[in-house]
């Protein structure tokens, strides 16, 4: 932030959308490259990506109110618009004048009074057209009201979204801002409620939580550090799958800058994500493959599972990606890992591998905020191909009695259940040990979505 004042987090956020296009590109590497220009990096990493997570939500408030297609106002325009929209209907503790008045001065900076006037004219009827900016959703008419967490919504005094009654998922579809075809599908495998508990917790703003490093510290002893330094954090509840219980940092601030993390004494890690590991079980005696490793944190997990003494190797088809596994395995002082080039393991005999695939990422959809926009029902089929092919690889590699932990972060049927029975027929020399289907929640300790399952050789 040389020679320039900070910017504010709005107009960082109105800078990432301009430059974001959501079937190519990341924004959050675009926002990495201009939050140095802002002291308010949390808050604006929250406006981008609340602002992108419900951007179909807000293009329909948007049009609704301001009488056009969002197509036929500026790009520019639109993205001041759609960040102040965000505040406006998801931020209700951010008072009103001033989400509009920096909005309309973001607009003077860039463009000509008479569209300044156009911003400001925008706002101003949706702020006319909102009723109340939160209001339990238990006493609200649902067609008016936006859901924003899982009890409040934004209320408008006019009908603007479907009627959940008659077609729940063209209502989840523009609430959520998801693909219509996508709620269509979960309709078809899941309940209503689960439906509505998978919608909400793909727009949520994801917990971050951490897995103590067990090789050198415990659960209580990171709590106890923590708690002297004024660090804001919850510990999750036990499952009957866990060693250790993960933490929940509550206050949000640079994971790197926390005490003991450069000492290795913790890794990020979502709870769903720590399941497959868990759920393989491996033993210090085994030799393990991690197929798809980097960037690392399933195979360092699968280290401090096993004591650090079982051989553990690592490999990724992405031969970049490999050197966040080195640098991991660095950091928590691992040394039972072995970082190989793919080529090498293809002829290796193991006693497990871990089978992390590429999937359609339905089960991390408030993480990878991308997502929603570029998943269709072709990429999910080519996925399903890659796995197929992966899982038979897989196979081939395997000691007599030898176990495939499968997992990916998708909550669908096609890429889990159905993946995995189809290699069962194939494969009449397997057969299914445990399998366990994780959907994502907005509950107080949230939780991404994903799949795992353990086949076992005979």
């Amino acid at each position: 932030m040389t020679g320039h004042s900070p910017k504010t987090a709005r107009q960082i956020a109105t800078d990432v959308l301009n430059r974001f296009d959501p079937k190519r590109g990341y924004a959050t590497a675009i926002l990495s490259d201009l939050l140095g220009q802002t002291r308010e990096r949390q808050r604006a990493t929250d406006l981008v990506f609340g602002t992108i997570r419900n951007r179909a939500a807000v293009d329909k408030v948007i049009a609704e109110f301001s009488g056009r297609p969002v197509e036929r106002i500026q790009p520019e325009l639109l993205n001041i618009i759609r960040v102040a929209s965000f505040e406006l209907i998801y931020c209700p503790q951010t008072p009103e004048y001033s989400i509009v008045n920096e909005a309309v001065n973001i607009a003077k900076a860039l463009t000509r009074k008479k569209q300044t006037a156009f911003v400001n004219a925008v706002l101003r009827q949706i702020t006319r057209h909102i009723q109340n900016r939160q209001i339990p959703l238990s006493q609200a008419d649902p067609r008016k009201t936006l859901p924003q967490t899982l009890s409040t919504g934004c209320k408008f005094d006019k009908e603007i979204l479907p009627d959940p009654q008659t077609s729940p998922a063209d209502y989840f579809s523009v609430a959520f801002s998801l693909p219509e075809w996508l709620v269509t599908g979960w309709f078809s495998e899941f309940t209503e409620e689960q439906v509505r508990q998978i919608c909400f917790a793909s727009n949520r703003r994801p917990s971050v939580y951490i897995r103590p490093n067990t090789l050198r510290t415990t659960t209580d002893e990171i709590a106890e550090k923590f708690q002297y330094e004024d660090t804001d954090f919850e510990i999750a509840p036990l499952d009957n799958l866990q060693a250790s219980r993960m933490i929940k940092i509550r206050n949000p601030r640079a994971i790197t800058e926390l005490s003991g993390f450069k000492k290795g004494l913790f890794t990020v890690q979502d709870i769903t994500a720590s399941l497959p590991a868990r759920l393989l079980n491996p033993r210090p005696d085994w030799k393990i493959l991690d197929l798809c490793a980097a960037p690392g944190t399933k195979t360092t997990q699968l280290a401090e599972l096993t004591e650090d003494s079982a051989e553990i190797i690592a490999t990724d088809i992405d031969q970049e990606r490999l050197k966040f596994v080195n640098e991991n395995t660095a950091r928590l002082g691992i040394t039972s890992v072995n970082i190989l080039p793919y080529e090498q393991v293809l002829n290796s005999k193991f006693d497990s591998v871990l089978l992390d695939v590429p999937c359609s990422n339905t089960g991390v959809l408030a993480k990878r905020i991308e997502v929603r926009y570029r998943i269709n029902p072709k990429a999910v089929n080519e996925l399903t191909k890659t796995q197929a092919g992966l899982l038979a690889a897989t196979a081939k590699m395997l000691k007599p009695k030898g176990r495939i932990c499968y997992s990916t972060c998708s909550i669908q049927k096609d890429e889990n259940s159905r993946r995995v029975r189809d290699f069962l027929r194939d494969n009449p020399d397997f057969e299914l040990q445990s399998e366990l289907l994780t959907l994502p929640s907005a509950e107080e300790f949230d939780r991404d979505g994903g799949y795992v399952a353990i086949i076992t050789r005979k």
